[in-house]
Formats: C-alpha cells, sequence, structure tokens
C-alpha cells in the first residue's frame, strides 16, 4: 500500500533564494547566507517578509535586474552605463530624477523591444 516515508522539502541554495526574493544575497543577514533555503522557508519569506526583508526591497541595494526594471531598462543597458552593481533605492530615484541622457535613450529602446515582443507574441496568437 502506502510508505510511511516523511515528504521531505526541497531546498535551494541561498543564491537562488534570493534571486527569487528579489535581493541582493550580500545584503542578506549571515544566517540566510550561510545556509540552504527549502521551499517552506521561501513560501514563509515571500507570505510574510520580515523585517529585514522588507527593508532590503524597500530600501535596497537591489540586485542588477531589480535596479534595471525599476529604471525601466534593461540589465545590459545598465552596463552601457557603466553601472555594473547594485543601486540603492535613492540612487534609483536620484536618476530618476536626474534623467540623464544615457537613461532617456535605454528606456527608448527598452520600450521599443517591448512593442515589439508585445507584436510578435500577437501575431503567434492569431496563427
Amino acid at each position: 500500500m502506502g510508505t510511511s516515508k516523511a515528504k521531505t522539502s526541497q531546498t535551494m541554495k541561498s543564491a537562488t533564494a534570493a534571486k527569487k526574493l528579489g535581493i541582493l544575497l550580500s545584503a542578506a543577514p549571515a544566517e540566510f547566507q550561510d545556509g540552504p533555503v527549502s521551499r517552506d522557508e521561501l513560501n514563509a519569506l515571500q507570505a510574510d517578509p520580515p523585517a529585514w526583508l522588507a527593508n532590503l526591497r524597500r530600501e535596497g541595494p537591489h540586485p542588477r535586474q531589480v535596479a534595471a526594471a525599476r529604471l525601466r531598462v534593461s540589465i545590459s543597458g545598465l552596463a552601457r552605463a557603466g553601472i555594473t552593481g547594485p543601486l540603492t533605492t535613492a540612487e534609483i530615484e536620484d536618476l530618476k530624477a536626474e534623467r540623464p541622457d544615457w537613461l532617456e535613450r535605454e528606456q527608448a529602446i527598452y520600450a521599443e523591444v517591448r512593442r515589439e515582443e508585445l507584436r510578435l507574441k500577437q501575431e503567434r496568437a492569431r496563427a
């Protein structure tokens, strides 16, 4: 009939969990960085973020993919602008306020790429 084995929870590296949470691993507490994270622990962190996680999400430093999304540019666009490291929320807001030429150019490129992706997706859906 059935087995009496206890269900084991999947685990992931802390770097994978940090990526799923949208945070910079090096900014997380040592206890998070040091060990594997179970699927249940990840779900609990997402459902009820502790203060350290809420603070990281609010103030940063943010990984490049999060910074790029907040600036509405690609990760490549950040790299072309010479930004290769994490950014804080304050730095992101400063860039939005300053509106440097590279930011406006990269936002236009990103918006065009997104429009083309949407057009192709709609075209495939009709086919």
